[in-house]
């Protein structure tokens, strides 16, 4: 466990033993955390496990897919999931909040970020925008590069392209993994290789890639703003009755960007 990880975990066993001490946990409280192989949500989920266990619960932290994640949430198979990115996430999420079986819950993180970045020598060469993009296809191999399968910003990649939304309809989506297209990003910006890549904040790549986030999304896309986002904890339906102690608890799980980043 580095030093980092470290400190946080002991900071939110503090915020844990004010807020949860009042309701002692039992010995067969299982808390199952959902969560997908993102840095920043890993992060998150493994403290929620960390602090839980050390009040005496039997906690683990499962990863699945984004949609896999709202069927175990729907399906009480898994309790809570830290990672709603907001709203690039609604064609997913919202039908689950819609009937009830998943609960929106509490921002957790509000002011991320989420959408297309490139290299900053891209953006300084003239692709600042979706709308450029396509200018320069050739340099880019026709390609943009997005994360695992199913995951929603693969999702919102592939719609722009299907519907030849800023002329991308000659473009491939690449998805492979966050940390396979992580290395490839960091690796064509130090060598002054072009690529767009889905990029987000916070997250250690925004320290470690001189990178610029497009303009150009929309409602239709990333969401207004330029991606800006909200994330959001989730819980499943009846936790903070059948569980209010551990509800509490997540409600009060935030995490500013500057010290996710």
């Amino acid at each position: 466990m580095s030093s980092g990880f470290r400190r946080l975990a002991v900071a939110f066993l503090v915020i844990a033993t004010i807020f949860c001490s009042t309701i002692p946990a039992r010995a067969a409280d299982k808390i199952t955390v959902a969560s997908v192989s993102w840095t920043g949500v890993t992060i998150k989920s493994e403290i929620a496990v960390a602090v839980l266990k050390s009040l005496g619960y039997r906690a683990d932290n499962k990863v699945f897919s984004v949609p896999i994640t709202y069927s175990a949430l729907a399906n009480g198979d898994a309790d809570v999931f830290f990672g709603n990115w907001m709203p690039s996430m609604a064609t997913i999420a919202n039908k689950f909040f819609d009937s009830g079986k998943v609960v929106k819950y509490v921002a957790n993180m509000p002011g991320a970020k989420y959408t297309l970045a490139v290299p900053t020598f891209c953006a300084q060469a003239g692709l600042k925008d979706f709308s450029d993009i396509v200018k320069f296809g050739d340099k880019l191999d026709w390609k943009i590069y997005g994360i695992e399968p199913g995951n929603d910003g693969n999702q919102i990649i592939q719609d722009m392209i299907d519907k030849n939304m800023f002329g991308l309809g000659k473009f491939k989506l690449v998805a492979s993994s966050e940390v396979a297209m992580l290395s490839q990003a960091q690796a064509y910006a130090a060598n002054h290789k072009w690529i767009v890549f889905l990029g987000w904040a916070p997250h250690s790549m925004n320290e470690r890639i001189d990178m610029t986030y497009l303009t150009g999304s929309t409602d239709a896309t990333f969401g207004a703003n330029d991606g800006t986002a909200t994330v959001w904890t989730n819980i499943r339906k009846g936790l903070e009755q059948d569980n209010p102690n551990v509800a509490r608890l997540f409600k009060n799980m935030t995490f500013p960007v500057s010290m996710m980043n």
